[in-house]
């Protein structure tokens, strides 16, 4: 009803001050296709009642358009026996991997000393080291529901703070700007069979939980 009475008041008005009801009318579908488009980017796939947090719907409207590359998705997986969660895991041609999507205070930057990543003054090892187990876990499981080795590329993607580069490879993990997340993933050394990425995509789904 909004969208509809949206794009008639758009489209009277147009009307009105050209005085032809024709480009009036092409205004009003405009209108209602600008809103449907805009409605369908911010959708997320995590059911409505467990809303996902600005970061992971960020990267999850990256990785749409992986989607349509032939990258497989899965969003909000947990890690059985614990409370880990990874956010997004994803397997396509450049092989699998795990991301956890992070926003953190823009003010404060982003350094690496001595193979330890600090958010300003706060170290941020702990929350790699997570990544990593629950990536390890996953690797691990996914591994033995195929029958052989699977390797799963951990990463944290981090909105906010300016970073010197877009990816950096820390403590086993990732380090990426968030607004590359595309360009990582392309980045896989991995040359993966559309039946390969069935198999793990079928695995995963399996072995790692929907936490929603």
């Amino acid at each position: 009803m909004i969208r509809g009475g949206a794009a008639a008041a758009v489209g009277l008005a147009v009307g009105l001050l050209t005085a032809d009801w024709r480009i009036g009318a092409t205004f009003a579908i405009a209108t209602v296709i600008a809103f449907t488009v805009r409605s369908a980017r911010r959708q997320s796939e995590v059911p409505r009642w467990r809303t996902p947090s600005a970061a992971q719907r960020r990267t999850e409207a990256q990785l749409k358009v992986m989607k349509r590359l032939g990258y497989r998705v899965l969003h909000a997986r947990g890690i059985p026996g614990g409370n880990g969660q990874i956010d997004h895991f994803i397997v396509g041609r450049r092989g699998a991997f795990s991301i956890d999507s992070e926003s953190w205070d823009r003010r404060l930057p982003l350094r690496n000393k001595l193979e330890k990543l600090y958010h300003g003054r706060f170290s941020k090892n702990e929350r790699i080291d997570e990544a990593l187990e629950e990536a390890r876990t996953a690797e691990r499981l996914i591994s033995e529901e195929v029958g052989r080795d699977i390797k799963v590329r951990a990463s944290l993607a981090i909105y906010g703070p300016t970073m010197p580069w877009d990816s950096h490879r820390l403590r086993g993990v990732d380090i990426i700007s968030g607004t590359k997340v595309r360009k990582w993933l392309r980045s896989g050394s991995d040359r993966l069979s559309e039946d390969e990425i069935t198999e793990i995509y079928q695995a995963a789904k399996k072995v790692l939980p929907a936490r929603y």
